[in-house]
């Protein structure tokens, strides 16, 4: 028996939600890596989990009793494009469970058998997008940012068909839920006010409690407004680049999720894009923040029968709420900066001294987060500064903000050494760099050799420390190694 307690609220709703679908079992299952830390978090079992009944689960091959197994059902704007019924076409959420804090967490299998919503597809994943969100969601969780969270790898035994054969894998998800903006604009675009109203009152009771009472529907849209802001401003702060930022990859909970074409930046510019699909830059890493308002006005219309009888009311009401976005997410951005640069106090021209060190690393082809992590080692000592503007192509252009720089230091109450480490605690050495993500991917694709990728999620577990022997992991791409597309995976 599965020793897992799950409490499926979600498939408590009516069936119009989702559909009942049980995974597609593999041939030949093998754990690939099992996320002990999480496990534990979770209440689970690791020596359970690695065992044959264990491994089958997490492969979809045995269902366990009291999961739900089901394929949520929701819509999306797909680059601009609105598609009125997308759903999970190549995951099933296996149930929920409570972990050792009280939060509820969705287990969801991604890759396991097609589903009433795959649309044609075969509902499998490949290996490399599962390495692939692995290695970044689990980043993202030691970087600090709200995130999906990778349980489990497991190779299915089976060939997938994408441009090539390649070997098939499914991950398990975890996730503070999987109901999406998306999920909202399936009902909304049936007219299904019922249906909006059950699942605004779930999203309310299992992620903003305090929203509950009078004007609940205001209260739970203008809490996720604030989630997103305060998520995209971090993303912004670690030079992260979400790819496909369609309404159908955006949580209502606040949480990365859905890592496709993902990457970080290198070099630092605003208009950098790596996902092969996204031919014009809609989400370009500049663009994220105007696209993360732009979904949410998406999510405001599918609301707007929640918020007041009378539509010219309702979308005042929407407006007045959607328009906090920006200004909350550049107080989040800017104090994302401020800790970034060893900024404990607040001054007016912080906002200018930020801009200009951007615009400096974009015109000298500076790499973000060597930048930032190098002032943090200058930040104790007043000959520092040499490290960093060997990053630039022009250090005299470095010089003169670094001058700018050091005079607002002086006006900081914190000591060199109390400002140095809390960038150092701020800033990360090491991030997913994206050339060490297909390393990794093809020495396990083609050779099997999976060493690439547990050395990989061993040093990104701790992106914040110095790891001697591993520099290598810190350093830039070499002009041969630069990765300029990343792929979805489906």
């Amino acid at each position: 028996m599965s020793p897992i307690a799950f409490d499926n609220s979600y498939a408590r709703l009516p069936e119009r939600f989702y559909a009942t679908v049980a995974p597609t079992p593999v041939a030949a299952p093998r754990l690939i890596r099992l996320n002990t830390p999480l496990a534990l978090d979770l209440g689970l079992d690791p020596d359970w989990l690695e065992g044959p009944e264990g491994v089958a689960m997490l492969a979809g091959n045995d269902v366990p009793v009291g999961a739900a197994s089901i394929a949520t059902a929701y819509a999306g704007h797909q680059f601009g494009g609105f598609s009125p019924q997308l759903g999970d076409g190549r995951a099933i959420l296996l149930g929920e469970l409570v972990d050792r804090r009280g939060r509820r967490r969705d287990l969801q299998l991604k890759g396991s058998g097609p589903t009433p919503f795959s649309r044609r597809g075969d509902g499998r994943a490949a290996l490399g997008p599962v390495l692939r969100e692995y290695i970044v969601s689990e980043a993202m969780a030691a970087l600090g940012i709200p995130t999906t969270r990778a349980l489990a790898a497991v190779l299915t035994g089976e060939a997938v068909r994408r441009e090539t054969a390649l070997p098939g894998a499914v991950l398990t998800r975890i996730a503070s839920s999987h109901i999406r903006i998306g999920t909202f604009q399936f009902f909304a675009a049936r007219g299904d006010v019922e249906a909006l109203r059950l699942l605004a009152d779930h999203v309310i009771e299992r992620h903003y409690p305090d929203c509950a009472g009078d004007g609940r529907y205001l209260a739970l849209f203008e809490a996720v407004v604030a989630a997103q802001a305060a998520l995209v401003a971090q993303w912004m702060t670690i030079g992260f680049i979400h790819g496909v930022m369609n309404t159908d990859n955006m949580s209502i909970a606040g949480e990365t999720i859905d890592y496709g074409p993902c990457a970080f930046m290198d070099i630092y510019h605003p208009t950098t894009v790596f996902s092969s699909i996204d031919e014009h830059g809609r989400y370009a890493f500049g663009n994220q923040p105007p696209i993360a308002r732009w979904n949410l006005a998406r999510l405001a219309e599918a609301l707007l029968p929640l918020l007041a009888d009378d539509p010219d009311r309702a979308v005042a009401i929407a407006q007045e709420a959607l328009g906090r976005f920006d200004p909350q997410f550049q107080q989040n951005l800017i104090a994302g900066f401020r800790r970034k640069l060893g900024l404990a106090t607040e001054e007016a021209d912080d906002v200018e001294l930020i801009k200009a060190l951007l615009e400096t690393m974009q015109r000298g082809e500076a790499d973000f987060t060597l930048v930032f992590r190098r002032l943090s080692e200058a930040a104790g000592r007043a000959d520092g500064a040499q490290a960093c503007r060997g990053l630039f192509a022009d250090p005299a252009a470095f010089d003169a903000w670094d001058e700018r720089w050091r005079r607002r230091l002086s006006r900081e109450p914190a000591s060199a050494n109390e400002r140095q480490g809390a960038m150092l605690g701020t800033n990360p050495l090491f991030i997913p760099r994206n050339h060490l993500v297909e390393a990794a991917i093809q020495a396990a694709v083609e050779r099997d050799d999976f060493a690439p990728f547990e050395t990989l999620i061993d040093v990104l577990s701790r992106p914040f420390d110095a790891q001697p022997g591993r520099e290598d992991h810190a350093r830039p791409p070499a002009a041969h190694e630069r990765v300029i597309a990343t792929f979805c995976g489906t």
